[in-house]
């Protein structure tokens, strides 16, 4: 058998997908969920180092190659890349701290769409692209629907089985959206420059999960938490008034959810300021937003799928994403089909 002989592809933008930004670098191109250039403005250390991690993040790329390999810097620490062909997932690489290569072989024939997924748990800068020699090889516009996916470590789903199991990865495939998503781990506590920053990305729906790391961190009272939120929301709907935006309340957990934080918030009575929140928009004239009740999503029937209370596993990211077009899309406006209703 002849070896296989790849060839290097120009290392470019376009092939990048799921970024809020690209930086170059000398070595490669590191994805970013801020815009890279103002990371000063995200403190602290980038939303707590959170806004240089992959999730969601992917090359996506048209081409024949059986064969695709992708180079970058050492990993920090382990991780899983998925290569994805034509939505299906074709191959998964657990790969060790310290690696600086995947190499996903034997694709199928002809050609295909392919997406590979990079790490939800790290940062990373890609130094190669390479395919079979001879090979030919597009950029592959997602002309999807762009969907915006806001929240906390439920969002960026370190332990789901890879970084296409997470739940956005999973319902994103089921909805057919174009994913951007910003789980910022330990961190969604409603930051004013975050709501400015998804105000500017380009977007035909928005998800907002919010309110669990604020329980958590006790980052904002019942005096605080309500009015953030609506700012939150009024910086979203300056550039996008009509933009159909999800507000949804937290999943289950299990002690949180009447026991009192040291600021005297529980969860039950977090979700209930929540859905105020998004009553007083709807009284005020926004026909466009709609929330989401967790428990609905994610409830007390599902505990045994929590790994440590707060955080599902694999299996309960799994069933989020599968679940989320029916229990969480489902509160749209039922008068319209879903895609009219963009």
């Amino acid at each position: 058998m002849c070896p296989l002989t790849i060839t290097d592809l120009p290392l470019d933008d376009k092939w990048f997908h799921g970024a809020v930004s690209l930086q170059r670098l000398p070595d490669g191109i590191k994805p970013w969920r801020i815009p890279y250039e103002d990371y000063e403005m995200f403190p602290p250390d980038g939303i707590g180092t959170k806004a240089e991690i992959c999730a969601g993040a992917r090359i996506r790329l048209n081409t024949n190659s059986s064969a695709i390999r992708v180079g970058f810097t050492p990993l920090t620490e382990e991780a899983t890349l998925d290569c994805l062909c034509e939505g299906q997932l074709q191959a998964r690489l657990n790969l060790a701290q310290g690696a600086t290569e995947a190499n996903f072989l034997g694709l199928p024939q002809g050609r295909k769409t392919v997406e590979i997924y990079l790490p939800q748990n790290i940062g990373m800068t890609v130094t190669r692209l390479s395919v079979e020699a001879d090979a030919v090889c597009e950029s592959a516009p997602d002309l999807r629907l762009k969907w915006v996916a806001y929240g906390s470590s439920i969002t960026q789903c370190v332990a789901a089985d890879g970084p296409s199991s997470t739940w956005p990865a999973i319902a994103a495939r089921e909805c057919d959206f174009h994913l951007t998503c910003l789980g910022f781990s330990g961190n969604c506590h409603l930051e004013p420059r975050v709501g400015r920053m998804i105000a500017d990305l380009p977007a035909d729906f928005i998800s907002l999960c919010v309110g669990i790391n604020v329980y958590g961190a006790a980052s904002l009272s019942p005096r605080t938490f309500k009015p953030a939120l609506i700012g939150l929301i009024d910086s979203i709907r300056a550039q996008h008034p009509d933009t159909p935006l999800l507000v949804i309340s937290p999943i289950y957990a299990t002690d949180r959810e009447t026991n009192a934080n040291s600021l005297g918030y529980s969860l039950t009575s977090m979700r209930e300021e929540i859905r105020e929140t998004v009553s007083l928009f709807c009284r005020r004239g926004d026909s466009r937003i709609y929330y989401g009740h967790g428990l609905d999503w994610f409830g007390e029937s599902d505990r045994e799928r929590l790994s440590d209370g707060l955080h599902p596993n694999a299996e309960g990211y799994r069933l989020m994403g599968e679940r989320f077009k029916e229990r969480m899309l489902g509160v749209l406006d039922q008068r319209i089909t879903f895609h009219d209703s963009f």
